[in-house]
């Protein structure tokens, strides 16, 4: 199935004793099913850490002073999926599966981006990311949105197959729910996912004569697998990641 059709209405909610139980669609099953087994089998472990978003947020606004009136502005989240396409480039070993005799390097950056909630959770995924510009990433993340966001109007399906198709990678921004951190659980056979924390101020220690100094920040965990991606290798992507979100310059 494409899955493309309209969604099959659920039943209705059952009432008991002091409690009731709402039925659950048929792709929510799959999905659940997926998590588990993937928690059970996938050896995760996470590494965490924050990044300095001034010099990303500045030239983003510099930028969108450029866009034209009709066309959608650059947001964070579209800066923050081309530097994980572009430190999956740096670091290529992580872009990977884990197939039992083998480990499968993929050539393409191929990112799933969270979207919805609940039923209506979906991972549309940005193919070649890796080799986008950043604009062309920015198009594709506003036009999968639109396409959720006119698809929750009851009878309207979803455009097509790419919002339930696996990629190489995943990203989950939290952020608009004020989460600082997240340790996902990876989706098989994928070998790492990216989550993002909530954009926020904080005091860090400063520059030259500047003790302190307030600074918008953001803390990213990434869940690995550590059959694929072993401790140095992750720890060299999120340097890579890092690096890419404080020289932002390094994007264009």
């Amino acid at each position: 199935s494409s899955g493309c059709a309209a969604p099959v209405p659920l039943g209705e909610p059952v009432a008991g004793i002091g409690y009731t139980d709402y039925p659950i669609s048929e792709s929510a099953r799959e999905v659940a099913m997926r998590l588990a087994q993937s928690k059970r089998n996938v050896p995760h472990y996470y590494l965490t850490v924050d990044i300095c978003l001034d010099d990303m947020l500045e030239l983003r606004a510099k930028l969108n002073k450029t866009v034209g009136e009709e066309d959608n502005p650059i947001t964070l989240n579209d800066f923050l999926v081309k530097a994980a396409a572009t430190a999956m480039k740096a670091v290529p070993t992580a872009n990977a599966s884990w197939m039992d005799t083998s480990v499968r390097v993929y050539d393409s950056v191929d990112i799933n981006l969270v979207m919805g909630n609940g039923d209506s959770l979906f991972t549309p995924v940005i193919r070649n990311a890796g080799a986008k510009g950043l604009k062309a990433v920015s198009n594709e993340v506003y036009s999968a949105l639109a396409a959720l966001e006119e698809s929750s109007s009851e009878t309207t399906p979803l455009p097509g197959p790419e919002f339930y198709s696996m990629g190489t990678f995943t990203i989950v921004n939290l952020g608009m729910y004020g989460i600082k951190s997240c340790a996902p659980i990876i989706r098989e056979p994928q070998a790492c996912v990216l989550a993002l924390g909530a954009a926020e101020n904080r005091i860090v220690p400063g520059d030259g004569d500047e003790l302190y100094k307030q600074s918008v920040m953001l803390t990213a965990t990434m869940s690995l697998d550590h059959r694929v991606v072993d401790g140095a290798v992750g720890a060299q992507w999120m340097s890579a990641f890092k690096k890419l979100v404080e020289d932002p310059t390094t994007l264009l």
